[in-house]
């Protein structure tokens, strides 16, 4: 089922979970066990990230027909990196005869080391995904990224703002943004984007924090913006009580912010799971979304 007929259908809130395929097959067990563990949280979709250059391509669509195959209306993510029109068009119909009817189109990040030029390939921007990925699988579901706060290679908030307003012009359904810590810059591009005339759903990306190293981690890897207060709380909870506490206060803000988005019109919340299933569903539980019964065991 397409993801935006999904958006428009849901009468209450939801959640949406991301996944990463796991680089070796040997852990699919343990994946999929998590899987089924946030199977409480009844999830609109799943989306599958892609790795850069396409190196985990086929791992992404062996995933996502795994999950499309149990039920889970999937999406796969699929990149501008290394692209072309015969390989996408190709990958486009394998997920479609997986009975995957959803892609989130990325412009993507260029592989490590490598001296990328974007102007050398077909596809530059997710824009030129969306309209090939529409020409070629009409029926297809798609979805784009958006920034609450702007892309670290955007020169002002205001042309990150255009760039978000293009790739929905272009034929995208709907929206899913990269995780962010303060929800007045949801609330801005929100504000934009419907002064543009743009009502395309926009689903806010939400990152439960496992520890203050893997948030380190995630933050240099997509650069996204956090509060100084909040990561002096982070940083302190750290010092005192290590990654318990910190998990406390990350939840804890998370619920904050949770609640303050649904309070201001978000649709649902896409949750940023790294795999993980303990931290999502004690988020579900303490925003209100989640029956106490559901509580599973730490993973």
């Amino acid at each position: 089922m397409h993801i935006g007929d999904s958006i428009r259908a849901a009468r209450k809130p939801f959640f949406s979970l991301e996944f990463f395929p796991p680089a070796d097959e040997a852990n699919l067990p343990a994946f999929f066990d998590t899987v089924e563990r946030l199977h409480p949280l009844a999830p609109l979709f799943a989306s599958v990230t892609y790795g850069a250059g396409g190196g985990k391509q086929r791992n992404t669509l062996a995933v996502t027909a795994e999950l499309a195959r149990r039920g889970i209306n999937t999406m796969a993510h699929l990149t501008c990196v290394g692209a072309d029109p015969e390989s996408i068009s190709a990958y486009l119909s394998e997920l479609r005869a997986a009975g995957v009817d959803n892609v989130l189109a990325l412009r993507g990040d260029p592989p490590a080391g490598e001296d990328w030029d974007w102007n050398t390939g077909r596809f530059q921007h997710a824009s030129d995904l969306v309209t090939f990925a529409r020409r070629q699988q009409p029926y297809m579901g798609i979805g784009v990224a958006a920034y609450p706060a702007p892309h670290p290679e955007s020169a002002s908030i205001s042309q990150d703002r255009r760039h978000t307003a293009e790739k929905m012009r272009s034929g995208a359904d709907f929206a899913v943004t990269q995780l962010f810590f303060d929800a007045r810059e949801y609330a801005d591009l929100l504000e934009h984007l419907r002064g543009q005339g743009i009502h395309t759903p926009v689903i806010p990306g939400i990152l439960p924090i496992q520890s203050f190293a893997s948030l380190r981690r995630v933050l240099a890897l997509c650069g996204a913006n956090i509060p100084g207060k909040l990561y002096l709380d982070l940083e302190k909870a750290d010092e005192k009580g290590g990654v318990e506490a910190v998990r406390e206060v990350g939840l804890e803000f998370a619920v904050r912010q949770i609640r303050f988005l649904l309070e201001n019109g978000a649709p649902g919340i896409h949750l940023y799971t790294l795999n993980k299933a303990d931290m999502c569903l004690r988020l579900a539980q303490e925003s209100g979304l989640l029956g106490a019964d559901a509580r599973q065991p730490a993973d």
